[in-house]
C-alpha cells in the first residue's frame, strides 16, 4: 500500500547542482556537502550517494547518528558532524572515523582517550564564534582550545570553522569583517602558519563573496535547486534545478452552492456555486494552516486556490474554472506540472517561512521516492 501523497526527488538535479557550485568555487576550494537534517527532507543516503557521484568527499551532518548512516551505508571521505558528540559518542565516532565539531575541552579530550584505545589518530574540527551567537567556543577561549589539542599527539586538527549569520541579508557587508576577524583568531592560536582546512562560508557567502572562499565551503540549500534569498538569483551564473517536487491525488469533487461555508469554522464562505476537489494533504503532511488563504495547487496545468481552513490530513482547491477535473487526477503542491510551476520560495512566502523549512517538512511527512538513482 502506498499514500495518496508523495515526494519526488530527482537525484540527476542534485548532481547536477553538485557540479554547478563545484564550478563557482573553483579548483583550489573544497566542498563540504551538508546532508545534515536529511538532506534538508531530500533523503540522506540517497543524496549523498548522488553527491559523491557527482564528486563530492566531504560531507555535513548535524549529528552523530547521521554519520554512522552513512558510513554504514558505504560512503566515503570525510564526515564532519557539525554539532559535535558528548563523552558518551566518543567511542562511536572514533569507530566510524568521523570528524567531530569540537568546542568543549572534556569532550576534546575524551575523544582523544577513545581514539589511544582504539590505536587510531584522528581529526577534529575546531569552531569557534564570530558573530553567529550560536554554536562555538567563544573567541577569548579559543587560543586554550587549539593549545589543549596540541597536546593530544592521539588527534589532528583538520579543520577550523565558524559561521555567517547575515551574508543572505541584502545591504549587509559584515561578512569580510567577520572573516577577518576568523582569521586574526587563527593567527592568535598560532595555527596562521599550520594551513588547517578553514571555513566560513554557507551558500550565501559562496554567492556573494568569492575572496572568502578560502580552503573549503559549504553550501546547503543551494545544493537542492534553491538560493539562500531572491535576491541572490543573480549573484552568480547558476543554473540550479529543485529536485523536490510534491505531487497527490483529488480524492473526490463536488459541487457547493454559494453561500457555503468550507472546513473548520467557514472562515471562507463561497460567493458563487463552486467545484472543490478534496485532496488528502494536510499539516500532519507538512502542508500547514498557516498557508490557509494565499495557497495554490496545480491541477491540469493551472492553478486553482486552496480554500478553508487546511485539516490535518485534507484540504480543499477550487476548480470551477479548470475543467474536466475528477478523483484520480494529479495535483502539485510542489513543483511543475505543463508550463505552471510552484516553487518552494513561494510556498516560504505564502506560509511566511524559509523555503529550508517547506523541504524538511514535506520531506519528513510524506512518502519519498528517489528518481534518477544511477547516472
Amino acid at each position: 500500500m502506498t499514500s495518496w501523497n508523495r515526494v519526488e526527488i530527482d537525484l540527476a538535479a542534485l548532481r547536477h547542482n553538485f557540479r554547478q557550485l563545484r564550478e563557482l568555487a573553483g579548483p583550489a576550494t573544497g566542498i563540504m556537502a551538508m546532508v545534515k537534517a536529511d538532506a534538508y527532507g531530500h533523503g540522506l543516503i540517497q543524496a549523498a550517494r548522488a553527491f559523491a557521484q557527482a564528486g563530492a568527499v566531504t560531507f555535513g551532518v548535524a549529528e552523530l547518528e547521521e554519520g554512522i548512516r552513512l558510513r554504514q551505508a558505504g560512503i566515503e571521505g570525510e564526515i564532519v558532524v557539525l554539532l559535535g558528540i558528548d563523552r558518551q559518542g566518543a567511542a562511536e565516532a572514533v569507530a566510524n572515523n568521523l570528524t567531530p565539531v569540537v568546542y568543549d575541552r572534556d569532550c576534546l579530550e575524551e575523544f582523544a582517550a577513545q581514539a589511544v584505545m582504539a590505536g587510531c589518530r584522528r581529526g577534529v574540527q575546531l569552531k569557534v564564534d564570530t558573530g553567529m551567537g550560536r554554536l562555538g567556543v567563544l573567541p577569548g577561549e579559543f587560543s586554550a582550545l587549539a593549545a589543549a589539542l596540541n597536546g593530544l599527539p592521539s588527534l589532528y586538527l583538520a579543520g577550523v570553522l565558524s559561521h555567517l549569520p547575515k551574508a543572505d541579508m541584502e545591504g549587509d557587508e559584515s561578512a569580510p569583517a567577520q572573516q577577518a576577524r576568523f582569521l586574526e583568531l587563527l593567527a592568535e592560536a598560532g595555527l596562521a602558519g599550520n594551513h588547517p582546512v578553514r571555513h566560513i562560508v554557507n551558500s550565501a557567502g559562496l554567492l556573494r563573496y568569492p575572496e572568502l572562499r578560502a580552503e573549503m565551503v559549504r553550501p546547503g540549500i543551494t545544493l537542492y535547486g534553491c538560493y539562500p534569498a531572491g535576491w541572490l538569483k543573480g549573484e552568480a551564473a547558476l543554473k540550479l534545478k529543485p529536485a523536490m517536487r510534491f505531487v497527490s491525488r483529488v480524492i473526490q469533487v463536488k459541487d457547493i452552492p454559494a453561500g457555503q461555508g468550507i472546513s473548520y469554522g467557514h472562515r471562507f464562505v463561497t460567493n458563487r456555486p463552486t467545484r472543490l476537489a478534496v485532496l488528502p494533504v494536510g499539516y500532519a503532511d507538512g502542508y500547514l494552516r498557516r498557508l490557509c488563504g494565499k495557497a495554490e495547487v496545480l491541477l491540469g496545468g493551472k492553478r486553482a486556490p486552496v480554500r478553508g481552513m487546511i485539516c490535518m490530513n485534507a484540504c480543499m482547491a477550487d476548480v470551477t474554472d479548470i475543467d474536466g477535473v475528477g478523483p484520480g487526477d494529479e495535483v502539485v503542491i510542489l513543483g511543475r506540472q505543463g508550463e505552471e510551476e510552484i516553487g518552494a520560495d513561494e510556498l516560504a512566502a505564502w506560509s511566511d517561512s524559509i523555503t529550508y523549512e517547506i523541504f524538511c517538512l514535506f520531506g519528513s511527512c510524506n512518502q519519498r521516492i528517489h528518481l534518477k538513482e544511477e547516472e
